[in-house]
């Protein structure tokens, strides 16, 4: 079976929806049944999204993929620098290196 990925708005209203269907008298379980998810992914988006309004998550997920992107530019220079670093001392040079 497939994994349907849910965006921060979908998570939050799902969370809220939960909350709701316990509160009426049903248990965790038989509320992520109701919902369509499964247990460890109900405490998953509650320790994530707890306490968010959809709003707040949806810029939450912005600012993780922005996050993410900034991550991966930051270890891509540092490596460049490396390089940099390297060549300027003189310790890489065609002739150590049979190209």
């Amino acid at each position: 079976m497939g994994r349907k990925r849910h965006s921060a708005e979908e998570i939050v209203n799902k969370l809220r929806e939960a909350e709701v269907l316990m509160s009426q008298g049903s248990s965790v379980a038989g509320a992520c049944k109701q919902l369509g998810v499964h247990e460890q992914t109900y405490y998953k988006w509650r320790r994530e999204y707890g306490g968010l309004k959809t709003d707040q998550a949806k810029r939450f997920k912005e600012l993780e993929q922005e996050n993410g992107r900034l991550k991966k530019l930051v270890a891509e220079l540092s490596l460049d620098k490396q390089i940099l670093e390297e060549v300027a001392k003189g310790r890489f040079s065609a002739a150590q290196h049979n190209f």
